[in-house]
């Protein structure tokens, strides 16, 4: 038809700069599409026609990861949400993940969108989501703001986490070296990934998910959530400011010496997913490392642990950054 407006698939287009830095982040989901530094991807980027493949860059939010059978109670109320994970029967990463975020703000090394959740079967709650993506020396600073902006109900259960693909550089997740702070790994069910039990990543299987001091990933398959995560020493690039305390930094580097950095506030996100992309496509397997930090471990709504009851009017804000090393 004419009459409408040519817009990629996966909606506008916002490209940030910032010395070396770029990144291009699109409005379908507030998705971080790309990310460079000095012309080097930091995560698995995809093309702007492309419909997002395996949630690179989303935001995850109300909750993040799997709920189990997208049912759950809280507050006294059993809550039914619709399953979209068919072959685990799960509901995967919130309701926000194809919404249109809509610009609040944008400058040359910056932009700013919001989407809000509406009430709905399974999530009778209203939220006003606002992410703010920012670049500078530092790096990518990314966080994402939630207000209750609902009345009439009671609080809303919350959890929220990125899902950026990094990327060392050149080869595959195989080749690469990770350095992950966690000593606790949640096991989980072989066929649908639901949490089962906490384990010593040391101890553990051998050691199998232990990347306290750097290691090679080489042939390992992860799929699972690490807490316990130990913030970097005085001596580290991550330190913080007092107020915030000191900084987790996860960090993966390749053969040839580059790498990527991703550093957050644990107080804040005590747990992170790591995902070593195992597909059955070769075009798709093994070509980044998910790192997603999170306020609360997979299926949260019906444990209860680390989840966050956000009453009316209160707000909740959770951020980390992505760099070059």
């Amino acid at each position: 038809m004419s009459g409408i407006p040519r817009r990629p698939r996966s909606g506008t287009q916002f490209t940030l700069t910032s010395g070396d830095y770029r990144a291009v982040v699109a409005s379908v989901g507030a998705t971080l599409r790309s990310l460079t530094h000095a012309g080097r991807n930091l995560v698995v980027p995809f093309d702007s026609e492309n419909i997002r493949p395996a949630y690179r860059g989303a935001n995850l939010a109300p909750w993040p990861n799997r709920l189990a059978d997208g049912a759950y109670s809280f507050d006294g109320e059993q809550q039914q949400l619709p399953i979209n994970e068919v072959l685990r029967m799960t509901a995967l990463h919130g309701l926000v993940l194809w919404n249109e975020w809509e610009p609040r703000s944008q400058a040359p090394d910056s932009v700013t969108l919001g989407a809000i959740i509406e009430p709905q079967t399974g999530y009778p709650h209203r939220l006003d989501l606002q992410v703010r993506f920012e670049l500078s020396a530092a790096g990518l600073d990314w966080r994402i703001t939630a207000t209750n902006i609902g009345a009439g109900v009671g609080p809303a259960p919350y959890g929220v986490a990125p899902h950026p693909y990094l990327v060392a550089g050149s080869g595959t997740v195989d080749t690469w070296t990770l350095q992950l702070p966690a000593a606790k790994v949640l096991q989980v069910t072989a066929d649908r990934l639901l949490p089962t039990e906490l384990a010593d990543v040391a101890t553990h299987d051998g050691g199998y998910f232990d990347f306290q001091h750097p290691r090679t990933l080489g042939a390992a398959e992860i799929d699972h959530a690490y807490t316990a995560l130990s913030p970097a020493d005085a001596a580290g690039v991550t330190a913080a400011s007092a107020e915030a305390g000191p900084e987790v930094a996860v960090r993966l580097v390749a053969a040839g010496g580059s790498g990527v950095l991703m550093r957050w506030n644990p107080r804040t996100l005590p747990w992170v997913q790591i995902h070593t992309a195992d597909t059955a496509s070769p075009e798709t397997n093994r070509i980044g490392l998910a790192v997603e930090p999170m306020t609360c471990p997979p299926d949260a709504f019906n444990s209860g642990t680390d989840l966050i009851a956000l009453g009316a009017g209160e707000r909740h804000e959770a951020s980390w950054v992505i760099a070059a090393l």
